[in-house]
Protein backbone atom coordinates (compact mmCIF):
# COMPACT_ATOMS: atom_id res chain seq x y z
CA UNK A 1 0.00 0.00 0.00
CA UNK A 2 1.56 3.24 -1.04
CA UNK A 3 1.30 6.67 1.14
CA UNK A 4 1.73 10.15 -0.24
CA UNK A 5 1.97 12.27 2.51
CA UNK A 6 3.61 15.73 3.23
CA UNK A 7 7.29 15.35 4.05
CA UNK A 8 9.25 15.94 7.13
CA UNK A 9 12.49 17.25 8.57
CA UNK A 10 12.77 14.04 9.64
CA UNK A 11 12.66 12.87 5.73
CA UNK A 12 15.58 14.66 5.03
CA UNK A 13 17.61 11.57 4.47
CA UNK A 14 15.31 9.38 2.64
CA UNK A 15 14.70 12.68 0.40
CA UNK A 16 18.51 12.92 -0.61
CA UNK A 17 19.19 9.60 -1.46
CA UNK A 18 16.20 9.91 -4.03
CA UNK A 19 17.57 12.81 -4.98
CA UNK A 20 21.19 11.35 -5.62
CA UNK A 21 19.39 8.29 -7.55
CA UNK A 22 17.18 10.57 -9.76
CA UNK A 23 20.66 12.53 -10.61
CA UNK A 24 22.76 8.86 -11.49
CA UNK A 25 19.62 8.66 -13.60
CA UNK A 26 21.03 11.41 -15.68
CA UNK A 27 24.72 11.29 -15.36
CA UNK A 28 27.27 8.75 -14.22
CA UNK A 29 27.44 8.22 -10.37
CA UNK A 30 30.37 10.72 -8.62
CA UNK A 31 31.47 10.77 -5.33
CA UNK A 32 30.21 13.34 -3.13
CA UNK A 33 31.10 12.48 0.47
CA UNK A 34 29.26 16.26 1.41
CA UNK A 35 25.83 15.70 -0.39
CA UNK A 36 24.26 14.75 2.43
CA UNK A 37 24.98 17.44 4.86
CA UNK A 38 24.41 20.19 1.42
CA UNK A 39 21.04 18.74 1.11
CA UNK A 40 20.20 18.80 4.60
CA UNK A 41 21.32 22.75 4.41
CA UNK A 42 19.38 23.13 1.45
CA UNK A 43 16.08 21.89 3.06
CA UNK A 44 16.54 23.76 6.22
CA UNK A 45 16.76 26.91 3.92
CA UNK A 46 13.94 26.40 1.40
CA UNK A 47 11.27 24.94 3.86
CA UNK A 48 9.97 28.18 4.45
CA UNK A 49 8.69 28.30 0.97
CA UNK A 50 8.78 24.63 -0.71
CA UNK A 51 6.76 21.46 0.19
CA UNK A 52 7.80 17.97 -0.99
CA UNK A 53 5.55 15.24 -1.12
CA UNK A 54 6.81 11.73 -0.27
CA UNK A 55 5.63 8.14 -1.50
CA UNK A 56 6.23 5.29 0.91
CA UNK A 57 6.17 1.65 0.54
CA UNK A 58 6.10 0.41 3.92
CA UNK A 59 8.00 3.54 5.41
CA UNK A 60 10.36 3.43 2.67
CA UNK A 61 10.87 6.24 0.70
CA UNK A 62 9.84 5.08 -3.06
CA UNK A 63 9.10 8.64 -4.87
CA UNK A 64 8.77 12.54 -4.33
CA UNK A 65 7.68 15.74 -6.28
CA UNK A 66 8.08 18.89 -4.64
CA UNK A 67 6.35 22.69 -5.04
CA UNK A 68 7.91 25.91 -4.83
CA UNK A 69 5.31 28.44 -3.39
CA UNK A 70 5.40 32.18 -4.59
CA UNK A 71 3.58 34.77 -2.70
CA UNK A 72 2.92 37.55 -5.13
CA UNK A 73 3.34 41.20 -3.95
CA UNK A 74 0.13 42.60 -2.40
CA UNK A 75 -1.92 45.27 -4.08
CA UNK A 76 -4.62 47.53 -2.37
CA UNK A 77 -8.13 45.91 -2.40
CA UNK A 78 -7.36 42.87 -4.26
CA UNK A 79 -6.22 39.79 -3.35
CA UNK A 80 -2.63 39.14 -5.10
CA UNK A 81 -2.74 35.67 -5.59
CA UNK A 82 -0.12 33.13 -5.54
CA UNK A 83 1.50 30.56 -8.17
CA UNK A 84 3.52 27.34 -7.58
CA UNK A 85 6.53 25.77 -9.25
CA UNK A 86 6.37 21.79 -9.57
CA UNK A 87 10.03 20.46 -9.52
CA UNK A 88 11.92 17.34 -9.05
CA UNK A 89 9.74 14.68 -9.68
CA UNK A 90 11.01 11.24 -9.45
CA UNK A 91 9.84 7.77 -9.09
CA UNK A 92 12.39 4.98 -7.95
CA UNK A 93 12.10 2.73 -11.44
CA UNK A 94 10.76 -0.63 -9.85
CA UNK A 95 8.22 1.33 -8.87
CA UNK A 96 7.02 3.16 -11.97
CA UNK A 97 4.10 2.48 -14.21
CA UNK A 98 1.94 2.02 -10.86
CA UNK A 99 0.04 5.41 -10.68
CA UNK A 100 2.27 6.59 -8.06
CA UNK A 101 3.47 10.07 -10.08
CA UNK A 102 -0.06 10.86 -10.86
CA UNK A 103 -1.20 10.51 -6.97
CA UNK A 104 1.64 12.65 -5.93
CA UNK A 105 0.59 15.30 -8.77
CA UNK A 106 -2.81 14.97 -7.71
CA UNK A 107 -1.79 15.84 -3.85
CA UNK A 108 -0.24 18.54 -5.20
CA UNK A 109 -2.77 20.37 -7.43
CA UNK A 110 -5.53 19.58 -4.44
CA UNK A 111 -2.95 21.72 -2.19
CA UNK A 112 -2.56 24.10 -4.88
CA UNK A 113 -6.32 24.24 -5.62
CA UNK A 114 -7.67 24.38 -2.17
CA UNK A 115 -5.55 27.43 -1.36
CA UNK A 116 -6.06 29.64 -4.63
CA UNK A 117 -2.96 29.30 -6.47
CA UNK A 118 -3.45 30.89 -9.79
CA UNK A 119 -1.04 29.17 -11.70
CA UNK A 120 1.18 26.12 -11.08
CA UNK A 121 3.86 25.91 -13.92
CA UNK A 122 6.88 23.15 -14.32
CA UNK A 123 9.55 22.72 -16.61
CA UNK A 124 9.01 19.11 -18.14
CA UNK A 125 11.89 16.67 -19.00
CA UNK A 126 10.99 15.55 -23.24
CA UNK A 127 9.64 12.17 -21.55
CA UNK A 128 7.61 13.75 -18.97
CA UNK A 129 5.39 15.88 -21.07
CA UNK A 130 2.76 13.61 -21.92
CA UNK A 131 2.34 12.48 -18.06
CA UNK A 132 1.67 16.41 -17.73
CA UNK A 133 -0.49 17.16 -20.62
CA UNK A 134 -3.27 14.14 -18.98
CA UNK A 135 -3.28 16.30 -16.02
CA UNK A 136 -4.20 19.45 -17.54
CA UNK A 137 -1.01 21.30 -18.17
CA UNK A 138 -0.76 23.26 -21.58
CA UNK A 139 1.92 25.37 -23.24
CA UNK A 140 3.02 28.51 -20.87
CA UNK A 141 2.07 31.26 -23.85
CA UNK A 142 1.82 34.30 -20.86
CA UNK A 143 5.59 33.39 -19.81
CA UNK A 144 8.60 34.52 -20.79
CA UNK A 145 12.25 32.95 -19.80
CA UNK A 146 15.82 33.36 -20.07
CA UNK A 147 18.00 31.33 -20.13
CA UNK A 148 21.33 31.72 -18.60
CA UNK A 149 24.21 33.81 -21.65
CA UNK A 150 26.45 30.81 -22.81
CA UNK A 151 24.66 27.76 -22.16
Amino acid sequence: MILIRVASEADVPALADLRRESTFELQPPREDEGFGERFAAWYEQEASRRLTWLAEDQGHAVGMMNFVLFERMPRPGTDPGRWGYLANAYVRPEYRSQGIGGRLLDAILAYADGRGFVRVLLSPSRRSIPFYRRAGFGSADSLLSRERPGR
